[in-house]
């Protein structure tokens, strides 16, 4: 057991290398990542499509890159906003890593790219534990999922700097209960915000698009308490033939953009 916890520990610490890297090339050349994670069938993909279609209205340069087990139905749904997409197929990884992610910018991220919104693998075990080099990483839950799921899932809910609900338009029919909802978000991580959204209805897109903006201008991003704790126990296992990362405690998440480090793929800055 120890040689697994010191291993999942020497894996976590790799990628926060990568990822205080990579979150200091993008901010040298003024583009600010929102890492979107969520179960699979949250509506987190139609919410980003409107996300991309309000951005590109407000005239802000933004991009897309999608990861999945398989398939490229999302990168070419999201394509028909316009906007730069690329899709990745981590072939069974059920998350993406930092120098994963740095490696699929290199070459494609235009150099105009303000808001790189990545819509992480459909698991909210996974992708909890792993710092992408985001500025603002969204917890994503929709009205059909229950009230408790973040009691359920207090890693990922615990680490989100923004809660956001989605299909707020069929909350009646579902009988969801949004206080109780909140109730659960705020045992888990107080004081973080919850944002309801309706991708049908548009609701909440707007809301949504401002957020980021200013958590990419400096803005105040709230700071989770369970990224300040230090780690209580970790689980490592094999999965479908990939490293398989499960942390039931608290991973380190740092969110400082001006943190640095040495080993994640290169993204050269912008030139002025």
């Amino acid at each position: 057991m120890c040689r697994e916890v010191d291993l999942h520990r020497a894996v976590l610490a790799k990628n926060d290398t990568s990822a205080g890297t990579l979150r200091a090339e993008l901010a040298a050349r003024g583009t600010s990542v929102i890492n979107l994670l969520s179960s699979p069938g949250s509506g987190k993909t139609a919410l980003l499509e409107r996300e991309l279609l309000r951005a590109r209205e407000r005239g802000i340069p933004v991009a897309a890159l999608t990861a999945d087990l398989a398939t490229e139905n999302d990168a070419r749904r999201l394509a028909r906003s316009g906007v730069p997409v690329k899709q990745v197929l981590t072939d069974g990884l059920c998350h993406l890593e930092a120098a994963m992610l740095g490696g699929h910018l290199e070459g494609w991220l235009p150099d105009d790219t303000r808001l790189l919104f990545v819509e992480n693998v459909g698991n909210l075990v996974c992708p909890a534990s792993y710092d992408l080099g985001e500025t603002l990483r969204v917890v994503l839950a929709s009205v059909t999922e229950g009230e408790d799921k973040p009691l359920k899932y207090p890693t990922a809910f615990g680490l989100a700097h923004l809660v956001v609900v989605t299909k707020t338009d069929i909350a009646e029919a579902v009988e969801f209960d949004g206080a109780a909802f909140r109730a659960h978000v705020a045992q888990v991580n107080p004081g973080v915000e919850v944002l309801l959204t309706s991708a049908r209805r548009g609701a909440g897109v707007g809301e949504l698009l401002d957020r980021a903006v200013a958590a990419a201008d400096g803005g105040g991003i709230h700071q989770p308490v369970m990224a300040q704790r230090p780690p209580a126990h970790e689980h490592h296992r094999e999965h479908h033939g990939h490293e398989h990362h499960d942390a039931a405690g608290s991973p380190s998440h740092p969110t400082d953009p001006a943190r640095t480090h040495a080993g994640a793929p290169g993204i050269a800055a912008r030139r002025p």
